[in-house]
């Protein structure tokens, strides 16, 4: 078992914290250009409720494309996994996280899959309730579940920032509205998209995150099934195959987990069966992840063997 001690971890932490320099912040949405690009932590949560971390567990960042995973759980929960797949497919893509590419090559139109923006977009058109507050509030209180944090909410500065730069999202969901894949208004969907990815956690939150999906649904705390053990396994899945962008297929030769990231610099990881990881490192590599999170990752994956292949 890793990572016994908090100077165990910070002693990784400190040599990983050389490769922030190799990244920039996402500039490309102002309110997280005011990032730290310096910034590093990490916690690492245990099935017994025990957790150890190094740097400042407590700085919060945005979801962003972390949700992603999350909203296809609670959409699997409420629909089911037929429905979900009607409209979104299982395949990994090569193309950036927000290329219309694929849209425009598949028949019939349909996302390849949940990680990418136009998947998660048809993903968050599949939440149920009757206006954006009923459905934020029920992918809220799922995050909240998930986290046992009563207090996680959103970021409305991001939110703004993201709603009003939003043109490619924009281009995304009227390509699928013109295809049947959605089918509700597209000011409204992108306003709880944008809030959905405007979710603040800090990095024990998503630590405690990936402890749930690492055992199958089951709640470290309460030992409660949260979750059905198949949604579990899909979204652990999916993040193996498509939930580091374009360098997922590089991620898992070199680190072998499933992971899940946000271009606020947070990496969800979860080790099957043993550990839930949680990681903000706001300085983003070409393809969007965290330059150092990934390299800290890849340093705990080769001390203790980590890889699930």
């Amino acid at each position: 078992m890793p990572c016994q001690t908090n100077i165990e971890l910070e002693n990784l932490l400190k040599e990983a914290k050389q490769y922030t320099k190799m990244g920039k912040v996402a500039d490309y949405i102002p309110a997280l250009s005011k990032a730290n690009p310096d910034d590093l932590s990490i916690a690492i949560y245990y099935p017994d409720g025990k957790y150890v971390f190094a740097g400042n567990i407590e700085e919060k960042i945005t979801l962003q494309s972390i949700s992603k995973v999350l909203t296809l759980a609670l959409a699997l929960i409420q629909r089911g996994e037929e429905f979900v797949f009607s409209k979104v497919g299982y395949e990994p893509t090569g193309d950036p996280f927000n290329s219309i590419v694929k849209l425009e090559m598949s028949n019939p139109s349909k996302p390849l899959n949940p990680m990418i923006n136009a998947g998660a977009l048809a993903v968050t058109h599949m939440i149920e309730g009757h206006s954006v507050e009923e459905r934020l509030s029920n992918i809220l209180s799922f995050i909240q579940l998930l986290t046992g944090n009563e207090d996680i909410h959103y970021s409305k500065e991001v939110a703004q920032s993201e709603f009003e730069t939003s043109h490619l999202n924009r281009s995304l969901c009227y390509f699928m509205k013109q295809h049947g894949i959605i089918d509700e208004n597209v000011e409204e969907l992108l306003d709880l998209y944008t809030k959905q990815c405007a979710i603040e956690v800090n990095c024990l939150d998503l630590a405690r995150i990936g402890i749930v999906f690492a055992l199958g649904g089951i709640d470290p705390i309460t030992k409660e099934r949260v979750m059905p053990e198949y949604v579990a396994r899909l979204c652990k899945t999916f993040m193996v195959t498509c939930g580091m962008y374009n360098a997922s297929g590089e991620f898992a030769v070199r680190v072998g987990i499933p992971a899940k990231s946000g271009v606020s610099g947070g990496i969800l990881g979860a080790v099957p069966n043993r550990f839930g990881i949680g990681i903000s490192g706001p300085a983003l590599d070409d393809k969007g992840n965290s330059v150092a999170g990934v390299k800290l990752l890849e340093m705990l994956a080769e001390k203790y063997s980590l890889s699930m292949f």
